[in-house]
């Protein structure tokens, strides 16, 4: 894989992103938490929703960590196993009455999420990647659709197919899960938690890379730049243009005066 700098350096230049492209990675101890990094709980004094560390990182460009004793959005939580899968989850009762009719429809939603056994991880460690000080799982990517239609087309350049993603309005976090267990990249529609903790824009949407994925994408990127495909998208401006009549009348008279 490039290393991070470059990785940081291509995605500035093809992407330019409005908020730090972010590092992350699954931690199986606190003791792989890296100096410097910041602690909800213990620093803040808060209980945070891993969408809103993440939107610390991405905007305040902080390297953060969370665990159990970091977690406010036992939504968030319940998928990536820091506490143990209760029946009550499993229900639907988290969806109900806020994004589905009832508990049966919940639970045919909860059922699509993906999960990390429970214990299994400790802490999700996420940061900018100039504040990457250790070997990232994935990369994150925020932008606007024509960004992360870019993203899209560097990852499919050299494999073809589709980038394949879903979306439910929610718990749109769990999506760092799929691309782990399915090591392929994935776009977002980010959720309504996204939006109010995250701070997540209306224009914003992400695209999630996972770390065996990277150099083709940067690779795709480059290659689809060069063959002219790029961002900020380009104009077509090989036309003329048709004006008001009282402007074609100026152009007239002029023309008239020898002007033309």
């Amino acid at each position: 894989m490039a290393d991070i700098k470059e990785i940081e350096q291509a995605l500035n230049s093809y992407i330019r992103p409005l908020t730090f492209p972010l590092a992350i990675k699954m931690l199986k101890s606190e003791d792989e938490i890296p100096e410097k990094t910041r602690r909800p709980f213990q620093q803040m004094k808060k209980k945070v929703a891993i969408c809103q560390g993440i939107g610390m990182a991405r905007k305040l460009g902080w390297a953060v960590a969370m665990g159990k004793e970091d977690m406010q959005c036992s939504l968030g939580a319940a998928p990536f196993g820091f506490f143990k899968n209760i029946n009550f989850y499993n229900e639907g009762n988290l969806a109900a009455g806020m994004f589905t009719a009832s508990k049966e429809t919940g639970k045919k939603e909860e059922d699509l999420i993906d999960r990390f056994d429970y214990g299994l991880y400790s802490h999700i460690l996420v940061a900018p990647l100039n504040r990457t000080a250790f070997e990232p799982d994935m990369f994150i990517v925020y932008g606007n659709p024509a960004q992360v239609m870019r993203l899209i087309q560097g990852a499919l350049y050299n494999e073809g197919g589709a980038v394949q993603s879903s979306s439910m309005g929610r718990l749109g976090c769990a999506t760092i899960i799929t691309v782990m267990k399915s090591n392929e990249c994935r776009y977002l529609v980010p959720g309504n938690g996204d939006r109010i903790f995250g701070m997540t824009q209306d224009y914003e949407m992400s695209f999630v890379i996972p770390v065996s994925k990277m150099d083709t994408v940067l690779d795709g990127l480059a290659k689809t730049h060069k063959g002219g495909i790029r961002y900020p998208i380009t104009s077509f401006f090989n036309f003329q243009a048709a004006f008001p009549p009282s402007y074609q009348e100026q152009m007239k008279i002029w023309e008239e005066e020898g002007e033309l």
